[in-house]
């Protein structure tokens, strides 16, 4: 199968176009555009679609931080069991393997930054392998998946005058 970066690009940035709008965008046919996507999601290129959500428009509490692990590899097996662990929390919303000073990157998500943090204490931090842990909280979203999510280009900080 060869891959149509251009169309798995243009699904990138909205994934709600139509067979028809990517066709003429991508001088296809709809029946090649909807014959390419079907083998994409066959052979698991295509994962999912999923909306970009504002969460800080909505009226419930949302938390979320990047949780660094520094983590024991395993025998054989090396990182991959325990990311898999780690990923089947449901506080979880990715993990990703990393160099440098931490071996693990998570994407946590909770109600509060207490239920976060006591996610990390009793749930992340007394997992075998894990090490150490550093927790780093988001206080806004500037963007997310090449999506603008701030209306205004003002600063919060306000002006100083001398």
């Amino acid at each position: 199968m060869e891959i149509n970066y251009k169309l798995l690009n243009r699904l990138n940035e909205n994934a709600r176009y139509t067979d028809r709008e990517l066709a003429v965008m991508l001088n296809m046919t709809e029946e090649e555009v909807r014959s390419q996507i079907d083998e994409m999601e066959k052979a698991g290129i295509i994962r999912s679609y999923k909306a970009v959500v504002d969460w800080d428009r909505m009226d419930r509490a949302y938390v979320s931080a990047l949780i660094e692990l520094k983590v024991t590899p395993q025998p054989d097996a090396g990182f991959e069991n325990i990311a898999h662990q780690v990923m089947r929390f449901d506080e979880v919303e990715t993990v990703y393997l990393m160099s440098g000073g931490y071996d693990l990157c998570v994407i946590v998500t909770g109600k509060t930054f207490q239920e976060i943090a006591m996610f990390v204490a009793k749930q992340l931090a007394t997992m075998a392998a894990v090490t150490s842990t550093a927790t780093h909280f988001v206080l806004r979203r500037y963007k997310e998946l090449n999506v603008e999510l701030c209306d205004t280009k003002s600063d919060d900080r306000g002006t100083m005058s001398l």
